[in-house]
């Protein structure tokens, strides 16, 4: 063999090889992509061998089923003793007869058995169960994959829809009654009806068609958030102005409730649509009115809070408990005194998050329990005292803000690069998550928008990436919307995470929020670096060390850092904390903050018990020691 044929046979070899590790890798890929849907997927997925009956795996969900069902000491072997499992119907079933043992000895193929599985003590799952045997290449099974949904929630939602039809049926029907009786009361006997008692049957049909009409509405608004349609249009708008308008429609209504209006004179104005915030007003005002004595007084405040402003309608009335909070604002679900007079359609509080949200602003409720009286509050951005932030092609000489959308679904990506670039913003976009890092380096984005499930990649982890690279703003576009999947994005540094479907007003106004609250921070950021002690905050270059030593931080850890030392020698609340640093107190996040601050002492060489640099309040909150002198000299 000449030195021209050893040459292209090795060129040959070469491509053979590389052929080969690409192939390699795009298995492998295709292993992790799978992998994770598998684990993050809201079904619980069991594989078991065929042969032997072993597990051999299970994800995330099927972990959570067991786990509702078991004590803590408790070994498998003891559980499965102890259940018990039973038809839809209500027929027992025999752990021989159980859907799974019969797929594993038979090697059955099973489709959606419903089961309800139970623990002596009452605790209870109903699950959908699908076994499927998986055969080897020579056809032997070798495996047998089972799939859990709990129908839990579907029964839950279930029992909520039929109780909301029940409910909107009787609240058109007492008005529909009244409008009934007014007619006919009118049509029966006109020459016998004085002046006064023609008007008070005109004043009856009149409200009740009213009444009628705002259900509708909300109906109509529910829909509309539900599939993302909601729009709104906001414009600078003074918020005492807000405030006074729903004030007046709802005391003139009828309404007998005192109301006390505290508003600080300097408030700026609020990106607001005027009719859709009036509507939130009103909405909280007649709820807290509903739960609350007639002679108490409803309590109407605002304060600034960041970019936000935040406007408050607190009351005195029958409070609510703990446990009921995070609901509050789901759809069709109503407080106990309305299950038990059957008022209200369970939709209002649901729209108002829905318009909040759209906005770009948060809402959430605040009680210390049953009798104690309830607060309610929301945020929209401030339109005035902020750093503006540019947006479109050419407004004031500036390159338009660059947005880099990273997901799979190609149609989504169009959505959103159409939405924002409707709104002027530049969005360079990819379906591909292993460009994201390159695209970071290039492109130089100011906000990230990211899927949360990803081929080959765990969107939590990319936006780990992504932090090495920049401190950014990352928002997550996910389908999924459970309250554990939002918590751990917020608890790894998201600033934002937004549930599909969603409008394209929501998107640019949650985008705008992002950048405006990232903004902000940084205008109030001090110049010269925080030293106490070992501890040094380098405010320019964001870095922070302890005896020299570099100190490696997520975004919201600094971030959580950052304002207790520009905030030295005060304490600052957990509201204040999860407001400035989360933008939002939802239910969940406080246990997200305490999840972060354990982190960040440990990572500072400090614990609770043992606190050098930041010191807990008990009840109140946490504060930072001013910094040393001679660090300020």
């Amino acid at each position: 063999m000449n030195c021209e044929e050893l040459l292209r046979e090795n060129a040959a070899l070469r491509d053979r090889l590389s052929l080969e590790e690409r192939q390699t890798l795009e298995e492998r890929q295709a292993r992790e992509y799978l992998e994770t849907l598998v684990n993050t997927s809201p079904v619980g997925v069991v594989v078991f061998d065929a042969s032997t009956g072993a597990l051999l795996s299970f994800n995330q969900e099927a972990r959570r089923i067991v786990d509702c069902l078991r004590d803590p000491e408790q070994t498998a072997e003891r559980l499965l003793e102890a259940l018990s499992f039973r038809r839809a119907d209500g027929r027992e079933v025999s752990l021989s007869e159980f859907p799974l043992t019969r797929a594993l000895s038979a090697g059955e193929t099973v489709r959606a058995e419903e089961i309800v599985i139970s623990v002596p003590d009452g605790r209870s799952v109903t699950t959908l169960i699908n076994a499927t045997p998986i055969a080897s290449e020579e056809g032997a099974i070798e495996t047998m994959m089972v799939t859990m949904q709990d129908l839990t929630p579907l029964e839950e939602v279930e029992r909520q829809r039929a109780e909301f039809l029940g409910t909107v049926s009787h609240e058109l029907r007492a008005p529909l009654t009244s409008i009934k009786g007014s007619a006919a009361a009118l049509l029966r006997t006109p020459s016998t009806l004085d002046a006064a008692e023609i008007q008070q049957f005109l004043r009856i049909i009149d409200s009740q068609a009213d009444h009628i009409l705002d259900l509708i509405g909300e109906l109509l608004d529910a829909a509309r958030i539900e599939s993302g349609t909601l729009s709104v249009s906001p414009e600078p708008s003074d918020p005492a102005l807000l405030v006074d308008r729903a004030v007046g429609f709802f005391q003139s209504s009828g309404d007998r409730s005192n109301v006390s209006i505290g508003l600080p004179s300097d408030l700026p104005r609020v990106l607001a649509d005027r009719r859709r915030i009036e509507q939130v007003l009103s909405n909280l005002l007649t709820n807290a009115a509903r739960y609350s004595p007639e002679s108490s007084i409803i309590r109407v405040s605002a304060h600034v809070d960041g970019v936000h402003v935040a406007i408050s309608v607190a009351d005195d009335g029958v409070g609510v408990a703990p446990e009921r909070l995070p609901y509050l604002f789901r759809r069709f679900f109503r407080a106990e005194s309305d299950e038990q007079d059957g008022m209200g359609a369970g939709l209002g509080l649901a729209v108002c998050k829905g318009i909040v949200e759209a906005h770009g602003g948060r809402i959430w409720a605040e009680s210390e329990g049953p009798g104690r009286g309830a607060q309610f509050t929301f945020t929209l951005p401030a339109a005035e005292e902020v750093v503006s932030l540019p947006r479109r092609s050419g407004e004031n000489g500036r390159q338009p803000v660059c947005v880099l959308a990273v997901d799979d679904d190609a149609q989504a990506l169009r959505f959103v690069r159409d939405a924002l670039t409707d709104e002027g913003y530049r969005v360079t976009a990819t379906v591909d998550p292993e460009e994201t890092l390159g695209l970071m380096e290039r492109e130089r984005p100011q906000l990230v928008l990211l899927d949360l499930v990803l081929p080959g990649a765990d969107g939590v982890e990319l936006m780990q990436d992504i932090f090495r690279i920049a401190d950014v703003p990352v928002i997550f576009l996910s389908g999924y919307g459970q309250d554990q999947v939002i918590a751990r994005a917020f608890e790894m540094g998201a600033d934002d995470y937004i549930v599909k479907p969603f409008s394209p007003t929501e998107l640019a106004a949650r985008v705008q929020a992002a950048l405006r609250r990232r903004t902000g921070l940084a205008k109030m950021t001090p110049t010269e670096p925080y030293v106490r002690g070992d501890l040094t905050i380098d405010y320019e270059q964001r870095l922070v060390s302890v005896a020299g030593e570099p100190v490696r931080l997520t975004a919201t850890e600094y971030d959580l850092l950052r304002e207790l030392s520009i905030h030295a020698g005060r304490v600052l609340t957990h509201q204040h904390l999860l407001q400035r640093v989360w933008g939002q107190t939802k239910p969940g996040t406080l246990r997200t903050f305490r999840t972060h601050l354990t982190r960040l002492r440990s990572k500072l060489g400090e614990d609770s018990n043992n606190p050098k640099y930041i010191i807990a309040e008990p009840r109140v909150g946490y504060r930072m020691e001013r910094p040393d002198i001679k660090a300020q000299g």
